[in-house]
This record gives C-alpha cells, sequence and structure tokens, in this order.
C-alpha cells in the first residue's frame, strides 16, 4: 500500500512538474513565439483594393470608370477537410467539381486561391448563402467601358488586376492606378474575416484623367466611319479629329473596333489604334505639302502655271502619268485636278533639301510626340535627295508613309497660318478656352493661306474632293487615291481612298483625315469614299462645336402683297450657290 501511495505521489509531481515546465516555457520562456503563432492562426493582413481614376472626356463625361465587385476565393488548408461542400460551389460557379478538388488538393499548403474574379453581386450572395468552410468573398473593382467599342482604341482596356494593357490605360497606367491598402482582421474557424483589427495603410485612388476628346464628335465619327466602311465592303478605316488652335485630338476613330466590355470577342487584328500605329502611303493628299515647299522656296507663286501635256513624263526611265491630259494649270490646278506631272514638274524645279527639308518639318518620318503606346514613325528617306524620279514620286505620295495621326498633324500647320503645334491627347483645365497653344512655325503665315485657298478648289464643284462640302462653311483639302502595296509591288486592283480637309477654310477650327482601307465595291476615288466621311463629320462638328458659319450673303425677301414689309435676312449658302 505504501508503495502504491508513492507510485500514485510520484506520478502526480511527475505531471505537475511537466505541467509547469510546460507553462513556464509557453509563459514565460518563449511567450512572443507561442502568441505569434496564435495569432497566426487568428489574426491576418490582407489587401485592401484600391479604386483606378476613372477616364473622361473633356466635359466630364466617363470613358473608363471603375465599380465595386465580389471575387470568390478558398483557403485550400481549410477547404481540404470539407472536399464534398465544394460541389455545391463549383455548380454555382461553373466549374468542374472534380478539377477543383484536385486543384485544391495541389494547393494545400496554400492559405489563398481564387475560384471566381468580379462575381456578379447575386452570384456572390449565392456562394457566400451556402456556409462552406474556407470559401470567402474578397473585395475588388471592375473596369467599365460606358463607351464601348465607340473609343476603345484610344482608352485600351486594362486585366483583372487593374493594370493597363493597351492605349491611355497603359500609357497613363502609373497615374491611374491606385496604391492598395493593408488591414489586420480576425478570422473565424472557416476563414471568414469577421473584425478589423488594425488599419496598417489606407488605400489610395488612383488619380484620374481628362482627355481632349469630345465624346459627342467621337461617337459621330465612329458612326460615319463605320457606315462608310460597311458600305464599300473595306478592310479597314481610320479617322483623326484634331483642334487646329491647341493640337488635341478631338476624335480618332477605326474600324475593326471591339467591345472592351465583352473580352470573349476581343480579336487581336481589331485592336491596335490603326490611327497611330498603321502607316500607309498618302498618295495626292501629299501635293499640299509639297505645294507649301515650293511656294517657300521662292521659285514658285500661286499664279505660275505648269505645263502638264500631253498628261505624261518620262523621269530616268519611269513614266508619270495623269489621269488625262489637262494642258497648262497654274499652281492651285495642279492641286485641283490632282496632276501628277504638274506636281512633279513643280518638286524638280526646286532644290531637293528645300523639299525634303519642309517634309521634315511639318514631322513626317519622326512619332508626333502624342505619347501614345506604339506610335508609329512612319518614312521619310534620304534617298530621294540623289534620285530625281524618287523626289517627283515623293511629290505625289508614293516612297513615303505615314499613319493618319502624323498626316493630320502635318495638315494642322497649314491650317495653323504656318504654326506645328505638338498632339495632345489631355485637356489642360487651367488654360484659357480663349488661349492659343505655342508652337513651331514651319512655313510662312503667307504660304500657309495660299495652299488653302488652292485647296479650296479641290473641294469646289470642278475638283476631285466636291463630296467634301460643308453646308454654310467653306472647306479646304485635298484628296488621295493609292494602289495598295502588297508583297512583291503594288496591287493593281487594291487602293487606299484618303481625304484630308480643314473647316472653316478661311479660319480653321478642325483638321481631319479620313483613310479607307482597300473599297471593295466598285468605288474607290478618295473623292467618293474618304471624302463624303469628312463631310458628314464636320457637318456635325459644326453644330456641336457651335462654330459660326463663314459662308454667308444677304438676301433680299421681297412680300408680294406689302412691298414696305420687305426684310433683309442672312442664309447661308455655298461660294458656288
Amino acid at each position: 500500500m505504501v508503495w502504491r501511495r508513492l507510485s500514485v505521489a510520484v506520478v502526480f509531481l511527475s505531471l505537475t512538474a511537466a505541467l509547469l515546465v510546460k507553462t513556464l516555457d509557453m509563459q514565460i520562456l518563449r511567450s512572443e513565439f507561442f502568441e505569434q503563432q496564435g495569432d497566426a492562426r487568428q489574426l491576418r493582413t490582407v489587401s485592401i483594393s484600391a479604386h483606378r481614376g476613372d477616364i473622361v472626356d473633356r466635359y466630364g463625361e466617363p470613358f473608363a470608370v471603375s465599380a465595386p465587385v465580389n471575387s470568390v476565393w478558398v483557403n485550400p488548408q481549410v477547404a481540404i477537410n470539407n472536399l464534398d461542400a465544394l460541389a455545391s460551389v463549383a455548380d454555382l460557379l461553373s466549374l468542374d467539381n472534380i478539377s477543383l478538388k484536385e486543384k485544391i488538393k495541389r494547393n494545400s499548403q496554400r492559405e489563398f486561391l481564387y475560384l471566381k474574379r468580379h462575381a456578379s453581386p447575386e452570384l456572390a450572395d449565392e456562394v457566400i448563402a451556402l456556409k462552406v468552410p474556407g470559401v470567402s468573398l474578397l473585395n475588388e473593382y471592375r473596369r467599365y467601358y460606358p463607351s464601348g467599342e465607340v473609343a476603345a482604341h484610344v482608352i485600351g482596356f486594362s486585366d483583372i488586376d487593374d493594370n493597363g494593357q493597351e492605349g491611355i490605360e497603359l500609357a497613363f497606367n502609373e497615374w491611374l492606378k491606385g496604391l492598395p491598402g493593408k488591414k489586420r482582421v480576425i478570422r473565424d474557424r472557416l476563414g471568414r474575416a469577421f473584425d478589423d483589427i488594425e488599419r496598417i495603410r489606407s488605400a489610395q485612388p488612383g488619380k484620374s484623367i481628362k482627355l481632349s476628346l469630345d465624346k459627342r464628335l467621337q461617337y459621330v465619327t465612329y458612326r460615319t466611319l463605320k457606315a462608310a466602311v460597311l458600305k464599300h465592303n473595306a478592310v479597314a478605316g481610320s479617322a483623326v479629329v484634331l483642334d487646329v488652335r491647341t493640337g488635341e485630338v478631338l476624335a480618332m476613330v477605326n474600324q475593326p473596333s471591339y467591345n472592351v466590355n465583352d473580352r470573349n470577342q476581343m480579336q487581336p487584328q481589331a485592336m491596335r489604334n490603326r490611327a497611330v500605329t498603321d502607316v500607309f502611303e498618302p498618295g495626292s493628299t501629299m501635293k499640299p505639302l509639297t505645294i507649301a515647299a515650293a511656294l517657300e522656296s521662292g521659285r514658285w507663286k500661286p499664279f505660275y502655271k505648269v505645263e502638264t501635256a500631253p498628261g505624261h513624263m518620262q523621269i530616268n526611265g519611269n513614266t508619270i502619268r495623269d489621269h488625262k491630259n489637262y494642258g497648262d494649270l497654274d499652281v492651285g490646278g495642279v492641286l485641283e485636278k490632282s496632276s501628277n506631272v504638274g506636281i512633279s514638274k513643280i518638286a524638280l524645279a526646286m532644290d531637293a533639301e528645300q523639299q525634303w527639308s519642309m517634309y521634315q518639318k511639318l514631322g513626317l518620318g519622326v512619332v508626333t510626340g502624342s505619347g501614345f503606346p506604339g506610335e508609329a514613325s512612319g518614312r521619310l528617306s534620304l534617298n530621294a535627295l540623289n534620285n530625281d524620279f524618287e523626289r517627283a514620286s515623293l511629290a505625289f505620295g508614293y516612297g513615303v508613309s505615314v499613319t493618319p495621326l502624323q498626316l493630320a498633324h502635318a495638315y494642322s500647320a497649314i491650317a495653323a497660318d504656318g504654326i506645328l503645334r505638338p498632339v495632345n491627347f489631355l485637356f489642360d483645365a487651367d488654360r484659357d478656352p480663349a488661349e492659343v497653344v505655342e508652337g513651331e512655325r514651319v512655313m510662312s503665315a503667307t504660304t500657309a493661306r495660299a495652299v488653302r485657298k488652292m485647296m479650296q478648289r479641290v473641294v469646289s464643284d470642278k475638283g476631285t474632293g466636291k463630296r467634301a462640302k460643308v453646308a454654310n462653311y467653306s472647306v479646304a483639302g485635298k484628296t488621295g487615291t493609292v494602289h495598295k502595296f502588297v508583297a512583291g509591288g503594288y496591287a493593281e486592283d487594291r487602293y487606299l481612298s484618303i481625304f484630308a480637309g480643314m473647316v472653316p477654310a478661311d479660319n480653321p477650327e478642325l483638321v481631319m483625315v479620313v483613310m479607307i482601307d482597300e473599297p471593295r465595291n466598285g468605288e474607290y476615288f478618295g473623292g467618293l469614299v474618304a471624302a463624303p466621311v469628312f463631310s458628314q463629320v464636320m457637318s456635325g462638328a459644326m453644330r456641336l462645336l457651335d462654330v459660326t458659319p463663314d459662308r454667308i450673303v444677304k438676301k433680299q425677301l421681297m412680300n408680294a402683297g406689302t412691298p414696305k414689309q420687305n426684310k433683309s435676312i442672312m442664309v447661308a449658302v455655298h461660294d458656288d450657290e
């Protein structure tokens, strides 16, 4: 009995000693370690999603906004013990149950795994209602684009993690994206956060951007271009509208386009912004730039005559042809009739350096500096300085390549009395609306006005661009029809249809370039395909921007019954009416 009592006492004393030692170890010697381990099983530091900045037009209308959404996630360490319960979650999220279980097993050492990003509010509520251990919601933001395909190429898009991938979203990603915050939370045994303990760092929302685009004009331009591409069964098309006084891009559209809100339908060939990434030979739209160089050289005056008969000429064994024999033309007549022979003779009569220098000053061969991702520089070769045929070809737009934005930029200098202003996609809210942005003088005001006057003849009834007329406004412009360059040379039956112009011609407010790639319904001349797009868009633009008509004459309307009540009214008409 004594031995038994002694044994029991020793056991109890040993257990008590062991408990005292363990208590000493946990409470004193390694208390910090065990506190951390306990907190790790309940306390978590989680990220707080930051709101991405909005993208709006010059009047504050939204192009890109972020809305709060929930993403469904799972803690594999918790879910591994409740795999059968995941079947109902898999059904709701349209996931394969077997694949989901295998995924949980493969990631059993992880504590976080997405099941569904950016779920709808209804779906998120249904998932949480199931109360499956380890399954929770995470607050995030989803990007929405109210204009859809209308502005997709300019605005671009961000990925599911809110990082810019294309367009303005990519170019200004660091400005737009916010800084995520951090907080410490308590989670229950199912892995769900139920209480905030500490805000470590508040989320900092991204900064918004106001673009120079006018959403109204963007829509009008897109709608008109798309209709033209469909009408002529064209491969593609681009259009750019610039503000002459500021260099701001007011509209930029392309076809084909895509609806960025539906990522499943996005096709690579429809996603690039052709207006800044694709180059083409400008054809006869190059002729006003050549005439500007000729007038600046002092070798030519607007009234000088050019002999174009018999409608063709030979240069270094190569033949340059006109549509027909136009005979003697003044310099403006060369533009009006779009004479290749006439413009070649004008170019060859001045120094090669003078011709090439003007093209360079107007921004050909270099990027516009807009900052748009992937902008192409085009091509302006120095070889033409030593080859007369290449010089002549340059004069009417072959052997040189530009983007629609580059061509519009060059024309803006003619519209701005010789001042080339930088291209800009951002709207400066602090600038006085009456203030004109500074630029670089690339030609005299006299030359620019003379070229505009000649370009008005192109849009007259006798010119190639009469379909570019805008009711009640003077128009200066130039058509272009170019054989498309393909592998092995120029295609005989594939064309680019181009029109570049400005309104009102006497004091231009807007410059626009339209390029239709490979129209295939019979018509392909720039004056028939691209010029009407210019006319429709500019008609809408003049109304939207409230530009005063510059073609107004007085007419007297006689009242037959009461002559004394005659009234003088202002009626807007074309020059030729």
